[in-house]
């Protein structure tokens, strides 16, 4: 029903930049979390460990300077809009989602658990993944199995192939889709 509304320019133009734009900054995390395992296979220093000495301002975090620094943000607000998109429309948590003027005390209390828990585990997330070396300020380099590269290696290769196997099929279904539409309605 809200496609029928839209304008012609939300169709035509909105809606395809916004899937391209999605389209690209998946393709980024996916590329981003690709080099990060060739380079935990390569360099011990890779290991999502706090940064020792480094002091905010004196040292990039970023390879590429500025637009790195701003990459990264993007894709860690990326990941969090994703992560909670993600989670509400899981169907164990879809009885989680608030309704307009009848959300009980105790479902509005279960988001804000669940919104809490998210937020908390973005830092080591995005640390993780190897989207960013800054340690947001918490030490979240402190944890021990940051250190033990099997769990690293396999989170990384888990979200990468997890990610592009998604990807795929959601591009690929929609391919199908739109050439059976096209097909169907010249026959």
């Amino acid at each position: 029903e809200l496609r029928h509304r839209a304008s012609a320019w939300q169709r035509n133009l909105g809606y395809p930049l916004a899937m391209l734009g999605l389209l690209a900054l998946t393709g980024i995390s996916v590329l981003i979390v690709c080099f990060h395992v060739l380079e935990l296979l390569l360099d011990d220093a890779a290991m999502p460990r706090g940064i020792q000495d480094a002091s905010l301002g004196q040292v990039s975090f970023s390879i590429f300077g500025s637009f790195g620094a701003a990459l990264q943000v993007v894709l860690i607000l990326y990941l969090m809009v994703s992560s909670v998109v993600g989670f509400y429309s899981s169907p164990l948590f879809t009885r989680l989602l608030p309704e307009r003027q009848d959300t009980p005390l105790t479902k509005i209390i279960g988001n804000c658990v669940s919104l809490l828990v998210l937020s908390s585990a973005l830092p080591i997330f995005s640390r993780t993944l190897g989207i960013t070396r800054f340690d947001l300020l918490g030490d979240f380099g402190r944890f021990d199995w940051l250190g033990n590269f099997y769990i690293i290696f396999l989170y990384n290769m888990g979200f990468a192939g997890l990610t592009t196997l998604c990807l795929v099929k959601r591009v690929s279904w929609a391919v199908q889709a739109e050439l059976i539409r096209a097909f169907g309605e010249e026959g």
